[in-house]
């Protein structure tokens, strides 16, 4: 049986409408006596249809079209209103809503386009169904053999309910098949909810992921629920899980095992249907031998692995990653088309892409639409890093006439012995690491804002690069 959601402020007319349309249409009906309402029932309870009411106080039908539209829960909505104006309704499906109504509307033809969205949404589901067994709606722009492996191993585990770890490096496309994951699962129509671990801070992350109740702690003036209420019956997507603490990874192990959640302050646990999946760019197992990481935890979250990766391994995808970025942002700039020449795109497959991956790729492509005002992008438009260099000192191996003259100064610094200039630099690199992380006792985050790093992570790869490790 259908469970239709009627959204309105006035309560003679949402149980007028929740009466007739159990008598006529023979739904189960649930009532919202405002649109914040609509969204937490919406959030958390298997909805097929609503009827939205335009006009309320506070947050209206506008403002729950769009929640619903960024949280991506794709439930067929039919808007109605009682001031004729057919204009805000056409707004309204701009929106995302299914179709519109007057209030005036018998009720037979308001069944009717209750029926009419209720297939709507049937077809919409085949048609994801259909998709995910093609996997022609991936996000996962590739065709190499790591992609195409990739793939394969996301549309197998994408209809299994049991938790993912997803292994990678920073800027390599974590998220993405986090969502592809989520988007291919039966939960496609509930919410996709992620949260940075690293970006939560310490003494609020148990409130955030759990929930509190009013006046848990200092602050807490209402309840609040936590991104695994949020998440229920979607994909909670747990992303730089390496950055959890302790006692929220004593939790959140609790909350896995038993599909039950408590809030901070509450005295009763919450059932939440809810799929985790979780990601990081550091290695776990060493984690777990520095007593960083709870190994239990560890083995709650890998029942799956899917390890993402980084695009030095298949450079060959990068024209069609480029053709893409191209496309996606020329549309969104609101300009022309452009195009890579093809010595372009060469010289940009030369790149190492050991910073920052696809996310550097789609960052340079972007400086280029701007920087070029011509329909092709041509080498010279490439910042010089990307210019062409012999083949010598791409490989680090000594050439004719490039090794420097410089002879060790008094202090036998690395910038005054002889070399070649890439390991010179590589040299002063680590020697500038290694001193701001003694300088910060070895903490992470600490140095990495001191050295104006965009995140801990690009220091993690660089400590990786040069292979230092805590003492």
């Amino acid at each position: 049986m259908s469970l239709v959601l009627i959204v309105d402020d006035v309560a003679a007319m949402r149980e007028q409408y929740a009466y007739d349309l159990q008598r006529l249409g023979g739904y189960q009906t649930l009532t919202a006596a405002s649109g914040a309402e609509a969204i937490q029932i919406l959030s958390t309870e298997p909805v097929d249809c609503v009827i939205l009411d335009l006009e309320m106080p506070g947050v209206d039908g506008f403002e729950v079209l769009k929640t619903l539209q960024s949280r991506g829960i794709r439930t067929p909505v039919i808007v109605y209103t009682g001031t004729a104006n057919y204009d805000r309704c056409v707004r309204a499906v701009k929106l995302g809503a299914y179709s519109f109504i007057a209030k005036e509307e018998p009720l037979e033809r308001v069944v009717q386009e209750v029926e009419n969205g209720l297939a709507w949404g049937r077809l919409n589901h085949e048609l994801s169904v259909l998709r995910r067994k093609t996997g022609d709606d991936s996000p996962l722009v590739g065709e190499s053999r790591a992609m195409t492996q990739l793939k394969a191993q996301v549309n197998r585990l994408a209809p299994i309910p049991s938790a993912v770890l997803i292994l990678g490096e920073s800027g390599s496309g974590k998220e993405l098949v986090a969502r592809q994951l989520h988007g291919h699962s039966d939960r496609a129509n509930g919410p996709f909810w992620p949260v940075n671990c690293a970006a939560l801070p310490e003494n609020l992350t148990e409130s955030e992921l759990f929930g509190h109740e009013r006046g848990a702690f200092t602050g807490a003036d209402r309840t609040r629920k936590g991104a695994f209420e949020n998440a229920a019956n979607g994909t909670l997507f747990l992303d730089e899980i390496g950055e959890l603490p302790q006692a929220a990874q004593a939790k959140l192990l609790r909350v896995l095992e038993d599909g039950q959640v408590t809030r901070l302050g509450a005295s009763r646990s919450i059932p939440v249907n809810t799929r985790v999946v979780a990601a990081t760019n550091r290695d776990l197992d060493m984690e777990v031998r520095a007593g960083r990481f709870r190994e239990d935890l560890l083995y709650r979250l890998n029942v799956h692995v899917i390890a993402v990766p980084p695009l030095r391994e298949r450079l060959t995808d990068l024209p069609l990653l480029v053709d893409h970025f191209l496309r996606d942002i020329c549309e969104r700039f609101g300009q022309k088309g452009k195009s890579a020449a093809p010595e372009t795109t060469a010289l940009l497959q030369r790149h190492d892409w050991n910073r920052n991956n696809v996310r550097e790729l789609r960052n340079v492509v972007e400086r280029l639409v701007i920087a070029c005002p011509y329909d092709t992008i041509t080498p010279e438009h490439l910042p010089m890093e990307f210019q062409a260099e012999p083949a010598e000192f791409e490989q680090g191996t000594p050439a004719t006439n490039t090794r420097s003259s410089v002879t060790r100064g008094s202090l036998g610094s690395p910038l005054t012995r002889p070399g070649i200039f890439k390991d010179l630099k590589a040299e002063a690199e680590k020697q500038i690491i290694m001193a701001a992380l003694e300088r910060n006792d070895w903490h992470i985050s600490r140095t990495s804002v001191e050295l104006g790093l965009a995140d801990h992570s690009s220091l993690l790869k660089i400590m990786r690069k040069h292979g230092l490790k805590r003492p």
